[in-house]
């Protein structure tokens, strides 16, 4: 049998669909990518924002169709996932051609459901949201096998307005520690170099467990790893960064000076509305102590623009605060209402034109701020990871420190010497595109 599996949404689902994949590569099923030699088909969706959903629910309806199709050989189709979770009833309602419906908590039943869906029986799986972290660590990597995601926390606590992830994903519940680094001692067995720290909120991390935030002591840990050479940090909340955490990421030579803090906005009133637990002022105070503490921090976030009651005085704060930090990496989303959550039924919803404008006019301040920062970075040498090579061309493209895979730049390396992805390389900087680095390798590469 040959089984498609389509991931959508953000990392956190691609850990959900890389340990699905694990499993169903412990039955025998061989896995293709093109849905026309697919004899099963699973689609792993989100809803997080109107267009996340609008992707997953066309998908769901292609793959329909195809399965229609008189000489489609498509036997089983399956949706998991946020999407899966919050319109379970719709799904089986209005598309007949999905055999199984397994909600965010339901992952582990995949094979079953494949088992079912092959049989003829349609299946629905929906366990509690709120159910302990299960304690598997099969999973089979997309990602090319020289970096990976790990997922060290399920849902969230926090319930900012616009938010639906805790009705989809239940109450924040950490990943036990020594489960955590059985997975990661598995994955760099298998090549692994560089772990990437993920979570609805990587900071909060143990405090369900452990009674403290254990974050600094389980990065200490992944650290003795062998093989592991770079740990990044995402979706670290600003309230609840600690002065530990900050010495371990200054001191842990593993840590990468990488730190994504989702912020959201700048104007006190607009955190207020959203329910975030931070000011402008405390915000700008922890961004002043991690540039003094770790001087070559690089720092990401994101920010909403247009979010309900937003007035003109509050976007030209968020600028103000963009132009005066100078973020090294940054995304903006046009403000998405998501039905249930409180921010939908505010009151002075902004009109999605001003909406797009707001975003566009961030967008243009943070690109040259980007072009900026990468001219700044000319004449250094960094540690570049070597991701592949440019077709063609004695050139090879990678990463540094400074940039996480899919979300921020490159580096364009040339060279004459052979070189194969997960590699490490001494690269001197020597030119700078828009968000993107050109450099020369500095001495021989070191694995």
């Amino acid at each position: 049998m040959n089984l498609l599996f389509i991931s959508l949404g953000c990392d956190k689902n691609l850990v959900d669909t890389e340990k699905m994949l694990g499993l169903l590569g412990g039955e025998g099923y061989s896995f293709v990518d093109d849905e026309t030699q697919a004899d099963v088909i699973v689609i792993n969706t989100c809803c997080f924002i109107l267009d996340a959903k609008e992707e997953s629910i066309n998908t769901i309806l292609e793959m329909a169709e195809l399965k229609k199709a008189a000489d489609s050989r498509l036997k089983a189709l399956i949706v998991t996932g946020c999407l899966a979770q919050r319109y379970q009833d719709e799904i089986r309602k209005e598309i007949p051609e999905v055999d199984a419906v397994l909600g965010t908590a339901s992952y582990e039943r995949i094979a079953e459901a494949v088992k079912e869906a092959l049989a003829g029986h349609t299946t629905a799986e929906f366990a509690d949201i709120d159910t302990p972290v299960s304690a598997r660590t099969e999973r089979l990597v997309t990602t090319g096998g020289h970096y990976a995601f790990l997922k060290i926390a399920e849902g969230c606590d926090k319930r900012c307005t616009y938010c639906i992830i805790p009705y989809l994903r239940g109450k924040y519940r950490s990943v036990p520690m020594e489960q955590l680094l059985r997975e990661a001692r598995e994955l760099a067995e298998k090549g692994v170099k560089e772990l990437i720290l993920v979570a609805q909120e990587t900071t909060l991390y143990g405090r369900d467990l452990y009674g403290k935030k254990a974050l600094p002591e389980l990065l200490h840990r992944l650290a003795e790893i062998s093989g592991i050479e770079w740990i990044r940090l995402q979706y670290c909340y600003p309230e609840e960064i600690t002065d530990e955490l900050i010495e371990t990421i200054r001191t842990e030579e593993k840590v990468c000076h990488y730190l994504d803090i989702p912020i959201q906005h700048a104007s006190d009133a607009i955190l207020k509305r959203m329910g975030r637990r931070t000011s402008n002022a405390e915000i700008r105070g922890l961004i002043e102590k991690l540039r003094r503490e770790i001087p070559d921090i690089v720092l990401r976030t994101t920010f909403i623009s247009g979010f309900p009651g937003e007035t003109q005085e509050d976007h030209e704060t968020l600028l103000r605060f963009v132009r005066e930090i100078r973020f090294e990496r940054l995304g903006v989303f046009a403000y998405s209402p998501e039905e249930d959550t409180p921010a939908s039924t505010f009151e002075d919803q902004v009109p999605d034109e001003l909406k797009e404008e707001r975003r566009a006019e961030i967008m243009e301040l943070q690109q040259e701020i980007a072009f900026e920062k990468s001219e700044e970075m000319c004449g250094r040498v960094l540690e570049v990871m070597i991701e592949g090579k440019v077709a063609d061309e004695n050139a090879y493209v990678g990463r540094t420190y400074m940039d996480s895979p899919n979300v921020d730049g490159l580096i364009f390396v040339n060279t004459e010497l052979p070189l194969m992805s997960g590699d490490f390389v001494r690269v001197r900087v020597t030119g700078a595109l828009e968000y993107d680095l050109i450099g020369e390798v500095e001495d021989e590469f070191t694995e």
